[in-house]
């Protein structure tokens, strides 16, 4: 693979990510949040198979195929069952409104890339030069936990927190053994599924997912 083309395929599946994340805190569709999700996994898959074939290591190319079945496919599947069976269908009730969000995203991003400088200046490459789309997706990641007070968006914010851990170990290592992110990974499907029977549960038994609501409630 070309220095030109390594380069390019980083910046569009980075820019992917970051896109998505930025997404997210605008959109209050349920379903087009799982959508995003997705597709998110998708691009992360992306990401991790560039670098497995530039370093032309089967290993590599090996997680990124579990990346894009997990993240890109079982995860949203679950997602989506769960939106089902809740009936969820939007963000009723974000602590900030889009346009907000937006803003904030916007400060969270520049504050990843001021926080990656001592990381971009140590490691050099387009793959470290990304490091702080990362970040920004974890920042982003702990916004949407914070501001929404849906169960189910909450559960995506916990997704995007980890596709960002992933990004930013993948970007300045080259990744991690095998073995350690696909414990990692189906420790966070295991997560969404538990998550999804609760969710679930708490829809049969109170009616809804609202955590406002669910906190107000006593033995």
């Amino acid at each position: 693979m070309s220095e030109d083309l390594f380069a390019y395929l980083i910046a569009t599946t980075t820019g992917l990510l970051l896109i998505t994340a930025v997404m997210q805190v605008w959109r209050q569709s349920l379903t087009a949040s799982i959508r995003l999700l997705a597709v998110q996994g998708a691009a992360l898959a992306g990401l991790v198979a560039t670098l497995g074939i530039e370093e032309h290591s089967a290993e590599v190319i090996g997680v990124a195929v579990m990346v894009l079945g997990i993240k890109a496919v079982a995860m949203p599947w679950a997602l989506t069952r769960t939106a089902r069976v809740t009936g969820a269908v939007r963000e009723e009730s974000p602590l900030i409104n889009p346009t907000a969000g937006l803003l904030i995203a916007a400060v969270l991003s520049v504050l990843a890339y001021v926080v990656a400088a001592p990381i971009t200046a140590v490691v050099t490459g387009p793959a470290a030069s990304a490091v702080g789309i990362g970040l920004a997706l974890m920042l982003t990641g702990f916004l949407v936990m914070l501001t929404r007070r849906s169960a189910l968006s909450q559960l995506i914010g916990f997704v995007m927190l980890d596709n960002g851990i992933a990004t930013v170990a993948f970007l300045t290592s080259g990744g991690v053994p095998l073995v350690v992110e696909l414990g990692v990974t189906l420790d966070v499907l295991l997560v969404v599924l538990i998550l999804r029977v609760l969710t679930g549960r708490m829809q049969l038994t109170h009616g809804g997912t609202d955590l406002d609501d669910l906190m107000e409630l006593c033995d």
